[in-house]
């Protein structure tokens, strides 16, 4: 991974891609899961393609004071739940800094064929289950919301939310990158062409 320069600290939030990926948060934060009226919470998938692409550790601060701010919007105003607010909210920091970094860790390298993309998608898979690990795991320890601690009740927690919490992100993350590749592919193909 590289290391970040000066420059890199202070990502301008004027370019097109840090700005849609802050319109995609704030788009879809106000529910983890989707409905028939929003689609589910990208908030993992932008922190790991902001990583990806941007990096910088301005964007990455931005990105956290947004979703806090988001979150408190939503529940100070718009009188969604907040059921999710506990001592455990402080654990979204590092399972966002965990996606952050594994887009980090690919931000050098080539996504060009079949291995690089398995790859990519191998490590996104067990980022965000740490991810999952670290919010919901500190959310059932930490929540007074939550009433029965044993195993079997967290196992239970686990199969119900996990798959929703995977699935979302990944879709994201597919549905943003496996194009851009795919355009950059085109182009670099069209560019050798044309120096032949």
């Amino acid at each position: 991974m590289a290391i970040p320069t000066s420059s890199a600290l202070n990502q301008p939030l004027t370019k097109p891609g840090p700005i849609a990926l802050i319109g995609l948060m704030a788009m879809t934060r106000m529910d983890h899961f989707g409905s028939a009226f929003a689609l589910p919470d990208a908030s993992l998938a932008v922190f790991f393609l902001a990583g990806l692409w941007f990096g910088g550790r301005g964007l990455f601060l931005t990105l956290l004071v947004l979703a806090g701010l988001i979150d408190y919007v939503a529940i100070a105003q718009m009188n969604v739940s907040d059921f999710c607010i506990s001592p455990a909210y402080v654990f979204l920091v590092p399972a966002y800094g965990v996606l952050w970094a594994t887009g980090a860790y690919f931000r050098e390298k080539e996504l060009t064929g079949l291995t690089d993309l398995t790859g990519l998608f191998g490590l996104l898979f067990l980022a965000v289950s740490l991810a999952f690990l670290l919010t919901n795991g500190s959310f059932y320890l930490l929540s007074d919301n939550v009433s029965n601690r044993s195993w079997e009740a967290f196992l239970g927690q686990f199969t119900r939310y996990y798959p929703h919490y995977l699935t979302g992100t990944m879709a994201y993350a597919a549905a943003i990158v496996l194009p851009v590749i795919l355009f950059k592919g085109i182009m670099a193909h069209r560019w050798d062409s044309k120096s032949l």
